[in-house]
């Protein structure tokens, strides 16, 4: 008697047709009119092209703090705006026509009108100056000092993320001034009655929200420390977040925030200790979401359609991801397209996938950027796919990420099917 064969993978026609239909026409409007999301080049909340007065420069990685800050405001003022999106120097050469635009290179820059501007803080007075605040202006008499305390926050961070690594001399007394910090910025919050630091959400969020998401992630993966969890008014702050749609946005995720912050800040000093590996191999290789209240990378629920959004990004790219991919094959195709499957139809369970493709479907794995790629959402489903996958073959892992650089994440190869 012979056994039925057990799920097999879907082709990528197959895995098409399982998909709503979408043509180019309509995925452009959706990225211009829709909710705010990194693949736009244009945004125009309702209004016609001919009124669009700014031209915003940012980073294609949409990782940049500095430009997520005036992402952000401009999204939630819904100022029309084009995107031309720039190659950071730690994911490969800066295009040679910004630096005809912009000298130094530096990230953002912004033309009003006709005008550059360069520095987000220069940006966003500009922006003030041509069309309100949002809610309080950056000179603000509320505004001001807490942009001196996200300062100070910032500065603490970096002492204890950049130069103390181990259980030295140092290390205690720098966890004790961040958290010092941090609770300066929950008295902030906690002294208004709504969430955010003014009792509505206004420029003064906009000001932590960069490097407070990056410390969250950063000292969750390098150090163990968790600052949802030990400072609620924060943990209150990220939940309210989490409600807005530009957030949700212009939101990174824990894995794409440890690996890509230690060539832009020199690099991250890992604790060493035994919850702070544990918490980096919980990022690092799952599972997702994470069942484990130390790491609270988001409360938000998993929106519907997530998993529809991970397979449409793949098989848009899925030529170039598997020109890029080191293990790249019929085998690796054949892996990828099970792992999908299984994304899309869960109840089958996993597929097995051929011999040898396990390092192939981590290396995915360990690239996908959020929210370049997609949401944060849609990023952890496909890794645990990938990873459930990969994990019928063998335990093998790729090479570690690199920390000098970020160029294993050039952006050229994708540029024509973004």
């Amino acid at each position: 008697m012979f056994s039925s064969p057990g799920p097999q993978a879907l082709s990528w026609d197959d895995l098409a047709e399982l998909l709503p239909l979408q043509s180019e026409e309509q995925l452009l409007q959706l990225r211009q009119e829709g909710p705010t999301n990194a693949q736009a080049r244009l945004r125009l909340f309702g209004r016609p092209e001919s009124e669009v007065r700014v031209t915003l420069y940012r980073d294609h990685h949409a990782w940049c703090p500095y430009c997520q800050k005036v992402w952000l405001w401009l999204e939630e003022k819904r100022i029309p705006y084009r995107i031309r999106k720039v190659t950071m120097f730690c994911y490969g050469e800066k295009e040679r026509w910004y630096k005809q635009v912009v000298p130094s290179g530096m990230l953002p820059a912004l033309e009003l009108d006709g005008r550059l501007y360069t520095e987000s803080d220069v940006i966003l007075q500009a922006l003030e100056d041509a069309f309100g605040p949002l809610e309080a202006g950056l000179s603000d008499p509320d505004v001001f000092p807490l942009r001196q305390l996200e300062r100070r926050l910032f500065r603490a961070w970096c002492q204890w993320l950049c130069y103390c690594d181990g259980e030295g001399p140092h290390s205690a007394p720098a966890e004790q001034h961040f958290a010092r910090i941090a609770g300066l910025v929950e008295e902030a919050l906690e002294a208004t009655p709504g969430p955010f630091f003014l009792e509505r959400f206004s420029s003064a969020d906009v000001i932590f929200i960069p490097y407070l998401e990056r410390m969250n992630a950063s000292l969750a993966y390098y150090k163990g420390y968790g600052i949802r969890q030990q400072h609620p008014a924060i943990d209150r702050w990220f939940t309210a977040l989490e409600q807005r749609r530009t957030y949700l946005g212009t939101q990174s995720d824990f894995h794409t925030h440890a690996h890509d912050l230690p060539p832009q800040m020199g690099c991250c000093l890992a604790s060493g200790g035994a919850e702070q590996r544990r918490v980096a191999q919980l990022i690092d290789q799952g599972p997702w979401p994470f069942a484990d209240p130390a790491v609270i990378e988001t409360r938000q629920e998993q929106p519907e359609g997530a998993q529809l959004e991970a397979v449409a990004r793949v098989l848009r790219h899925r030529e170039r991801l598997m020109a890029v991919n080191p293990a790249a094959g019929p085998a690796l195709d054949q892996a990828l397209r099970s792992a999908l499957t299984l994304l899309l139809k869960p109840n089958n369970g996993a597929i097995q996938p051929p011999a040898g493709t396990a390092v192939g479907l981590r290396y995915l794995r360990d690239r996908i950027s959020v929210p370049r790629d997609m949401s944060l959402h849609a990023a952890r489903l496909l890794r645990t796919a990938l990873e459930a996958t990969a994990a019928l073959d063998s335990p093998e892992q790729p090479a570690p990420l690199p920390v000098q650089h970020r160029r294993d994440q050039n952006p050229v190869p994708f540029l024509a099917e973004a």
